[in-house]
């Protein structure tokens, strides 16, 4: 577990040393890595799903993580 906390730690000081404009396009890189994971394994979970049967899959599923309470 220490080991986890560590990289943590390191990670932080990383992202503290970044400008405010390379933090921003660190933000739009892991969204779209996130999508992408996202994406792929529900590929991989319904292999004979369409693309856009996946992309509307997708979205469903994205909209489920959005907070409406704001």
């Amino acid at each position: 577990m220490k080991s986890t906390n560590n990289s943590h730690s390191e990670y932080i000081k990383i992202i503290r040393r970044l400008t405010p404009e390379e933090r921003l396009k660190k933000c739009f890189e892991l969204n779209e890595l996130t999508k992408q994971l996202f994406l792929t394994g529900l590929k991989n979970r319904f292999p004979n799903l369409s693309q856009e049967e996946i992309k509307k899959l997708y979205l469903k599923r994205i909209n489920k993580c959005h907070n409406l309470d704001y």
